[in-house]
């Protein structure tokens, strides 16, 4: 490894490379995450993943509208992944709970978000994000993302990114709320595009959809001639996530 004398010189050389093993300690716990959950979750496929604040309660129309959306997919036959906390998770995993697919709930342990919701038939507690986040995407035939702060814009850019770069295949994401969205929207064909931050088929990789069942449909439509299986090239990104 290159030296430079922009380092401080430190008294054990080893410092540098360890904190007394906790490091070492955080990589076996992410693995043992990564394992168990796949583990969990392989079966229940073709799923959704469901994203939105986990500020909005019950009879909020977002809250209304991820409940609704989330019992059409249900009953449609998909499996409903959520983030497992309160809002439009708690919305999601409600919708899909009483439909006749799983409601699934992706837990993080959070201080201001202690307990995950009521409404989840398969349940997984997670201590790190980045595993979390990647069992999003690696079980998702579609995303639907509600309107929600940071996180959520943090998720819609993750699988944004995914699939714009080739490290995860080609899925719908679908945003529900045109309201919500449309400033977004506008900015990035006002702003991003004409800059050339992104490409004008980036912006193909969403869809505005507000009606429930023309969000199935959507879903629907993008498989119809190619299936929910995931081909053996799917399954290889998959492994470079």
């Amino acid at each position: 490894m290159n030296q430079t004398s922009k380092v401080p010189e430190l008294i054990d050389p080893q410092a540098k490379f360890t904190s007394n093993g906790q490091e070492a300690w955080r990589l076996l716990g992410i693995m043992a995450e990564f394992a168990v959950a796949t583990e969990r979750l392989r079966g229940l496929r073709p799923a959704v993943s469901m994203f939105g604040s986990a500020r909005i309660r019950e009879g909020n129309p977002y809250y209304d509208k991820a409940e609704q959306i989330a019992r059409k997919l249900s009953d449609a036959g998909f499996a409903v992944i959520s983030g497992g906390g309160p809002g439009i998770m708690e919305a999601a995993n409600k919708g899909a709970h009483a439909g006749r697919s799983p409601a699934i709930g992706l837990n993080i342990l959070l201080p201001q978000e202690q307990a995950g919701n009521d409404y989840q038939d398969v349940s997984f507690d997670f201590r790190y994000f980045f595993s979390r986040k990647m069992m999003f995407v690696r079980f998702a035939s579609a995303y639907v993302v509600m309107p929600g702060g940071f996180g959520t814009l943090d998720e819609l850019s993750e699988c944004l990114t995914l699939v714009q770069t080739g490290k995860s295949r080609k899925i719908p994401i679908i945003l529900s709320g045109a309201a919500f969205w449309s400033g977004l929207l506008d900015w990035m064909r006002g702003t991003l595009l004409p800059e050339g931050m992104i490409g004008a088929a980036d912006l193909d990789m969403m869809r505005v959809v507000d009606d429930s069942d023309a969000v199935v449909n959507a879903i629907f439509d993008f498989y119809e001639t190619r299936g929910f299986e995931q081909t053996s090239s799917d399954r290889e990104k998959l492994l470079y996530l």
